[in-house]
């Protein structure tokens, strides 16, 4: 595990007023790379050689730099990381970023500087320290099933890692768990490592929200306080196929189309909460961060809880992605909830730059990157 103070020794040779912003080029990469360079950050784009035309297209939010990798995963070769220390470069981690490179080798062999607390990482990639973390935080978390034998309703079954969905199936029994397990590892959708540490947890049935929070290190609400959580937006995944099915149900059930739900994420909607239940929703990321510094130091930038609300109003806590997630890139000038926090339109890809800039000028970039 790559320590802080091996951080702290890279960030000391850095020159301060030349910090550079960069990220893979995939997820919500355009977003991050438009809010830096609306505070005044240089940007490096690590893209993968089919993907430069569409970051061209876009020249608000095209990197600065290119550095052209094969793959994603080659981030972590020496060459490439020497090439982002040299260049004062500072990574904002996202889901691509993490899935591509992974949570271990990003804790163990990436050297350089990361927005946030990698270690955040460890508890979001890993299931059970992930539901132990919203338990601890007094949120209402679905049940959880240790082995497929003890299904006794209909579960979602997931899997470790950000995955996007892929290959996470409803089952009602210990047969249909067994039976759409080998069939999706046969179709390459699940693969035999990811198949034996399956997160089995009871299905809620109600409304998907997927609040995006920031934890601030640097600032409060009012004066002397010295953190705050922010609830800067709020969106809703679109899952193929399982949001379209309704559509052809007049046709025949599932079984007899010999269609099988999926939950692969393809794309994001905007959503609000009625009023009345955003301070519920606030205290939730505030209880989430609370609990984040006693387990591992705590959260720092941007994080979202996802979560069911049921028809009583009950939200169901069932999933923390520790890093900034696609569905802000629905706000890049800002949302209906930051408007009220700040006077200029902030996406969360800007919020995370105007934290770091806050820190350059604090001489606290240590509190922000590891």
């Amino acid at each position: 595990m790559i320590s802080r103070e091996e951080i702290a020794k890279q960030l000391k040779k850095y020159d301060k007023k030349k910090l550079a912003i960069a990220t893979i080029c995939s997820h919500s990469a355009l977003q991050i790379f438009h809010g830096a360079r609306q505070e005044g950050f240089r940007t490096i784009g690590i893209c993968t050689p089919d993907r430069r035309e569409l970051y061209e297209s876009y020249p608000l939010a095209a990197p600065d730099e290119f550095i052209i990798v094969n793959k994603p995963s080659d981030v972590l070769s020496e060459k490439i990381q020497s090439q982002l220390l040299r260049k004062n470069a500072v990574i904002v981690p996202h889901g691509s970023f993490v899935e591509y490179v992974g949570e271990k080798n990003i804790c163990d062999s990436f050297q350089v500087p990361m927005f946030g607390n990698r270690l955040s990482l460890k508890w979001e990639g890993d299931r059970k320290k992930m539901m132990s973390w919203l338990h601890q935080a007094g949120c209402h978390i679905p049940r959880h099933f240790e082995t497929p034998s003890q299904i006794d309703r209909v579960v979602i079954v997931k899997f470790n890692g950000a995955k996007g969905g892929r290959g996470y199936f409803l089952a009602n029994s210990t047969a249909d768990f067994e039976k759409k397990m080998k069939k999706r590892i046969a179709e390459g959708l699940v693969s035999k490592e990811d198949a034996e540490t399956p997160n089995i947890q009871e299905f809620i049935n109600g409304v998907r929200y997927y609040p995006h929070y920031f934890q601030s290190v640097l600032m409060g609400y009012r004066k002397g306080e010295k953190e705050r959580t922010e609830l800067l937006s709020m969106d809703k995944r679109l899952e193929s196929n399982v949001d379209e099915i309704y559509r052809i149900m007049a046709a025949g059930t599932l079984q007899e189309l010999d269609i099988n739900p999926t939950y692969v994420v393809t794309g994001n909607a905007p959503i609000t909460i009625r009023e009345s239940m955003m301070p519920e929703l606030l205290s939730i990321g505030k209880r989430v961060a609370a609990t984040s510094k006693k387990l591992f130091g705590g959260i720092v930038g941007p994080y979202c809880v996802e979560m069911v609300v049921t028809p009583d109003l009950t939200p169901y806590c069932f999933e923390i992605s520790a890093r900034i997630v696609a569905g802000t890139n629905l706000y890049p000038m800002g949302s209906f909830l930051s408007a009220y926090l700040f006077k200029e339109p902030m996406s969360t890809g800007r919020r995370i730059a105007r934290e770091l800039k806050l820190a350059g000028k604090q001489n606290r970039l240590d509190e922000v990157l590891y």
